[in-house]
C-alpha cells in the first residue's frame, strides 16, 4: 500500500468497476500558523458505486498516519489497509462509503497544500496544487482524471483569514480557539459542479481580496459571474486590480463569442500564489498563478502580455480540461495544446496586445524546437504509462509543439470548422471525459475531412520537420528521432519573398499560398517564385518559408537570404521573429557560428520594434556567449555585446522597455563572465553594476548619465548585485546589508542566490550541500523556489568551483530521487547538472568524450532500471551539454 507511482491499467481497472459521486472533505488549519506543527487533520467521505460487489479497491492518500477507516458502516483496522500512500477496501457494495481521517502534511515544495511565512511581515499563507495528482497529498482519493465527482469542502482556520475554494462559501461557524487563543472558524462551501480531483482547489490565509462582476452574455445563456482577485497583503499595492479584472472580462468576452457554451461554474476568483511551481492552474472557480505576475518592480509590455496570455490560457481550460476533461494524460494535450493556442488567439484578437503572435513564434515556438530535439521527444499525443510520466509530460511538446500544429491544423481545416467542432464537442461530452478521437469526429462532420492520416502524420510522430527552397520549389525533411523512420507532414502555408526598401529594411514584395503534401507527394513542391540569384554588387533578398508562421517546421535559409537577413533588419515583426528563430535554430545546431549570431544581434536588434522580440534575442546572445561560442572568442564576444548593451542603456529611450531589457541582459551577461575578473575590454561592466548596484568607490556618479530614465528597481538592483558577487566584487556583509533595506519574498529569494554565487570554495560547498541535503547549514529546510536559487548561485560562474563535485553529482542521483518529491528532485537535479563546459581538442562528434559527456552516458548504461522520468532529465541535461559542446567545435578557428 506504498506504492505512489499509479499506472494507466491499474487507473483504467479500477474507472471499470467503480463511479463516483461525491466527496466531502475537511480540513482542519487550525496548527497552520504554529511553525513547529507539520501536519493537518484531513477527514474525507466518499461515496461510490461499484459494478463488482465483492471485489476490492483503493484509496490514494499520502499520509503522515491513517487514524481510521470506516467502509460501508465498518470499521477497518488502520494498520491492515493503509499504507503511507494507498487504502485497501475490501468486499465492496453496488454502493458505497467510505470515511478516512488521518494525518496529511504541510508542503514547502509546492505540491499538495503549500505552506509560506512571508518573510516582510511574518504573515501565513497556504494554497494547494495537485496537477497531475497531488490532491492525495491533501484528502483521500480516487486519483485519476475520468472519476470525477461533486465535491463539498469545508475549512477550519484563523477567523481572520480568507478561506476560499472553488465554490463560493455557504456558511461559517464558529471553531473554538488555536493553541494560542487565537479564534478559529469552519467555512462550509457549496458543492462543486461534476469535476476531477486534480482541479480542485484551496486558499487559506490573510491574503487581499478585489472585487468585481462581469456582466454576463446574453446569447450563450451566461449569467452575471462575480469576479475576485487575491495576493498577499504585502504586495496589494503592486496588484494592478484594474487592469487585471479589464483583461478576464475580455476573455470571458470573447469565449463566450467563440464557443457559444457559457461558463458554467459561478464565480471567477483569481489568486496570485508564493513560491508557485508553475505559471497557473485551471482550477475552476478559483484559478491560481504565480505571484510573479503580481509586479513589484517596473514590468515592461512583454511581461503584461505574458501575464495576459497566461489568463486567458486558463480561460480557455475552462471549457478545454475543466469541463471536457481528457480520460487520461495520453490526452493531456487536449486540454493544453488548446489553451496554448486559443489563449494566444484571444490575446491577439481581443487585447491590446496584437502582436502576441510575434511573441508565440519566437519564444513559445522556440521552446518546441528544443523539446522536439532532445532523445526524449514524444508524439503529442504521447503514451503515458503511469503518473511518473504525466510529471514529465507538461512540456514544449504539449504545450507550445501542440498549439503550433493546432494554428496549422486551423490553416488546414478553416477556422470556422475548427470552431464549430469545438462547439459540437462541448455540447457532446460537457461534464465528462473525453478522447482525441472524439474531437476528430467532430472536427471531420465540421470540415467534412477525413483527419485520421493528418492526425497520424502529425499527432503521433515526433520530431521537426524542415523546411527550405530548393531548385524552384519548397523541399522539406523530417525524421521521427524515437522510430528513426522518415516523418513527413502535409503544410498549408505561405511563401514570402522580403527585398530592401528604400529605408534599408527587407519588405514583402511577393507572397503565395502553398500547400505541402506528406511523404505519399512526395518531399519536393514546385513554386513559381520571382527571384534570381543577385547579380555582382546586388543586394541579395529573402526567400521565407512559413512566412506568416503557420506551420510548424525549423526553416533553412538558402545562402542568398542568410546573407541578406545578417545584412538587412525586418519590416514585418511576424517576418522578424520566424527569422531570428531561424538563425537561432542554426545556431544551437553548429550551422552558424555564435559569433555570427551575436554580431547580428549587435547590428540588428535596435531595429526590433516588439520589445519582447528585442529582449528574446538578446538573452539568446547572451546564451550564445556563455554556451555555444568557443572559448577562445567568448572574451571578445561578451565585450563586444556588453558594450552594445551600454550603449542601449544610454541611447534607447529614457524608461522604455527596450532599455529595460538591456539592462537585465547587461547583469546576467556580466555574471557569465565567470573568472573573477573582468575580461579584456569590458572595463565597463564594473562601473555600471556598482552603479545598478548602488554602491561602490567607481560607481558613475550620476545614474542619469548612464541609464537616462531607468528606474532602478529591486529587480534591477538585485540583478546587479548577483553579478557582483559572481564576479568577487560583492561582500556578504554588503549583500546582507543590501537585503535589510528591503526583507520581500522575491528580495530574499535573490539574496540566496548571490550569497550562493560568491567565488569562495567554503560558499560553494556549502551551497551544494544545503541543495543536495535541501537543509541550509544553520538547519532551515529550503523551499523549492529557495532550493532553485541556491543551486543557480552554485552554478553562477567560476566553473573551477563546480568542478570538484561532478563526480558526487553522478553518485548522489538516485539518492536525491527517491528522498525527495518529484518537484524538489527535478529542481536539484537540474540545478546542479554540470552542464558549464569547454570543448574538447577534437571533431564535432568526437565530444561525446568529453569527460562530463562520458559520465553521464555511464550513468545512463549502469542504471536501466532507474526511473523514466529520472532518466530522462539526464537525457535532456547530456542533449543540451552535448549541443552546446558541438556548436563550440564546429565553429573554432
Amino acid at each position: 500500500m506504498d506504492r505512489t507511482n499509479l499506472t494507466r491499467d491499474e487507473a483504467f481497472a479500477r474507472s471499470a468497476m467503480v463511479t463516483t459521486s461525491e466527496y466531502d472533505v475537511h480540513l482542519d488549519l487550525s496548527t497552520a500558523l504554529d511553525p513547529r506543527a507539520s501536519r493537518y487533520r484531513s477527514t474525507t467521505t466518499l461515496r461510490f458505486s461499484c459494478t463488482r460487489p465483492g471485489s476490492w479497491t483503493f484509496l490514494d492518500f499520502i499520509n503522515d498516519g491513517v487514524e481510521s477507516v470506516v467502509l460501508n458502516g465498518r470499521a477497518l483496522e488502520p494498520a491492515q489497509v493503509a499504507g503511507t500512500a494507498r487504502i485497501l477496501l475490501e468486499d465492496l457494495a453496488v454502493e458505497n462509503e467510505v470515511s478516512v481521517t488521518g494525518d496529511a502534511l504541510y508542503s514547502t515544495s509546492g505540491e499538495g497544500l503549500h505552506r509560506f511565512v512571508d518573510p516582510s511581515d511574518g504573515q501565513t499563507y497556504l494554497y494547494t496544487q495537485y496537477e497531475p495528482a497531488d490532491a492525495r497529498r491533501v484528502f483521500a482519493t480516487f486519483e485519476q482524471p475520468d472519476l470525477k465527482a461533486r465535491f463539498a469542502f469545508h475549512l477550519t482556520g484563523p477567523a481572520d483569514w480568507v478561506l476560499a475554494s472553488n465554490q463560493p462559501p455557504t456558511a461559517r461557524r464558529d471553531a473554538g480557539t488555536d493553541e494560542a487563543g487565537r479564534a478559529l472558524v469552519t467555512v462550509d462551501f457549496a458543492r462543486t459542479p461534476p469535476m476531477s480531483t486534480y482541479i480542485t482547489t484551496l486558499l487559506a490565509g490573510p491574503y487581499a481580496r478585489w472585487q468585481d462582476r462581469w456582466g454576463g452574455h446574453p446569447d450563450s445563456g451566461a449569467p452575471e459571474v462575480p469576479l475576485a482577485l487575491y495576493c498577499r497583503a504585502s504586495l496589494a499595492g503592486s496588484l494592478d486590480a484594474e487592469r487585471i479584472f479589464a483583461t478576464t472580462k475580455a476573455g470571458l468576452d470573447y469565449f463566450h463569442d467563440l464557443f457559444g457554451t457559457p461558463y458554467l461554474w459561478g464565480k471567477y476568483d483569481q489568486a496570485f500564489v508564493p513560491e508557485y511551481n508553475l505559471g497557473a492552474m485551471e482550477n475552476p472557480g478559483l484559478v491560481t498563478f504565480t505571484e510573479h505576475h503580481v509586479f513589484t518592480s517596473t514590468a515592461t509590455q512583454a511581461q503584461y502580455e505574458s501575464r495576459a496570455t497566461t489568463v486567458m490560457h486558463e480561460m480557455v481550460h475552462m471549457w478545454f480540461g475543466d469541463l471536457v476533461t481528457m480520460r487520461w494524460w495520453d490526452d493531456l494535450w487536449l486540454k493544453e495544446s488548446f489553451a496554448d493556442f486559443m489563449g494566444t488567439l484571444a490575446v491577439a484578437e481581443a487585447t491590446e496586445f496584437t502582436a502576441a503572435w510575434t511573441t508565440f513564434a519566437n519564444r513559445r515556438k522556440g521552446w518546441a524546437y528544443l523539446q522536439d530535439q532532445y532523445p526524449t521527444t514524444h508524439p503529442i499525443v504521447a503514451d503515458i504509462p503511469d503518473l511518473e510520466a504525466a510529471r514529465q509530460n507538461f512540456d514544449g511538446i504539449t504545450y507550445a509543439k501542440g498549439a503550433s500544429v493546432l494554428k496549422q491544423l486551423v490553416a488546414f481545416v478553416g477556422r470556422d470548422a475548427f470552431m464549430a467542432a469545438s462547439r459540437a464537442y462541448f455540447a457532446r461530452h460537457a461534464w465528462a471525459n473525453a478522447s482525441l478521437d472524439d474531437f476528430l469526429g467532430a472536427l471531420s462532420e465540421a470540415s467534412g475531412r477525413d483527419l485520421r492520416a493528418w492526425s497520424g502524420d502529425w499527432l503521433r510522430t515526433s520530431g521537426v520537420p524542415e523546411l527550405w527552397v530548393e531548385e524552384g520549389g519548397l523541399r522539406q525533411a523530417g525524421t521521427d528521432p524515437v522510430s528513426g523512420a522518415e516523418a513527413l507532414r502535409p503544410h498549408v502555408l505561405k511563401i514570402g519573398v522580403f527585398s530592401p526598401d528604400d529605408v534599408g529594411r527587407l519588405a514583402r514584395t511577393w507572397g503565395a499560398d502553398v500547400e505541402v503534401g506528406a511523404a505519399g507527394a512526395g518531399a519536393w513542391t514546385p513554386v513559381a517564385m520571382p527571384v534570381a540569384a543577385p547579380e555582382a554588387g546586388e543586394a541579395p533578398c529573402l526567400v521565407l518559408p512559413n512566412d506568416e508562421d503557420l506551420t510548424y517546421a525549423k526553416i533553412r535559409l538558402d545562402e542568398p537570404s542568410l546573407q541578406a537577413v545578417l545584412r538587412y533588419p525586418m519590416a514585418d515583426a511576424l517576418a522578424s521573429a520566424t527569422v531570428w528563430a531561424a538563425l537561432w535554430n542554426m545556431t544551437r545546431d553548429g550551422l552558424l557560428p555564435a559569433g555570427q549570431f551575436v554580431e547580428a544581434v549587435c547590428r540588428l536588434a535596435g531595429a526590433l520594434s516588439e520589445a519582447g522580440l528585442y529582449g528574446s534575442v538578446l538573452e539568446q546572445a547572451r546564451t550564445a556567449v556563455d554556451r555555444y561560442a568557443p572559448a577562445s572568442e567568448r572574451s571578445a564576444l561578451r565585450s563586444r555585446l556588453g558594450e552594445v548593451l551600454v550603449d542601449a542603456l544610454n541611447t534607447r529611450g529614457a524608461g522604455d522597455d527596450q532599455q529595460r531589457s538591456a539592462a537585465r541582459t547587461f547583469t546576467r551577461l556580466a555574471r557569465g563572465a565567470g573568472d573573477g575578473a573582468l575580461p579584456d575590454g569590458a572595463a565597463g561592466f564594473l562601473p555600471v553594476l556598482r552603479t545598478l548596484a548602488g554602491t561602490g568607490p567607481d560607481a558613475a556618479p550620476d545614474q542619469e548619465r548612464l541609464a537616462p530614465g531607468l528606474e532602478v528597481d529591486a529587480e534591477i538592483h538585485w540583478l546587479a548585485w548577483q553579478a557582483l558577487s559572481a564576479l568577487g566584487h560583492a561582500t556578504q556583509d554588503e549583500l546582507d546589508t543590501a537585503l535589510a533595506w528591503d526583507v520581500s519574498a522575491m528580495n530574499t529569494v535573490w539574496h540566496r542566490m548571490a550569497s550562493a554565487a560568491r567565488p569562495e570554495p567554503a560558499v560553494r560547498h556549502a551551497a551544494w550541500e544545503a541543495v543536495i541535503s535541501g537543509v541550509t547549514p544553520d538547519g532551515r529546510t529550503l523551499s523549492n523556489d529557495h532550493l532553485s536559487a541556491t543551486a543557480a548561485g552554485f552554478t553562477a560562474s567560476r566553473p573551477d568551483l563546480a568542478e570538484p563535485y561532478e563526480d558526487r553529482f553522478w553518485t548522489a542521483l538516485e539518492a536525491v530521487w527517491s528522498n525527495r518529491s518529484n518537484g524538489l528532485a527535478s529542481r536539484t537535479l537540474h540545478g546542479l547538472f554540470p552542464s558549464r563546459q569547454d570543448a574538447i581538442p577534437g571533431t564535432v562528434e568526437g565530444q561525446r568524450n568529453h569527460p562530463v559527456a562520458v559520465a553521464a552516458q555511464t550513468w545512463l548504461d549502469g542504471h536501466p532500471e532507474a526511473p523514466r522520468a529520472l532518466r530522462r532529465i539526464i537525457l535532456e541535461e547530456t542533449d543540451d551539454l552535448l549541443r552546446s559542446l558541438r556548436a563550440q567545435a564546429a565553429n573554432r578557428t
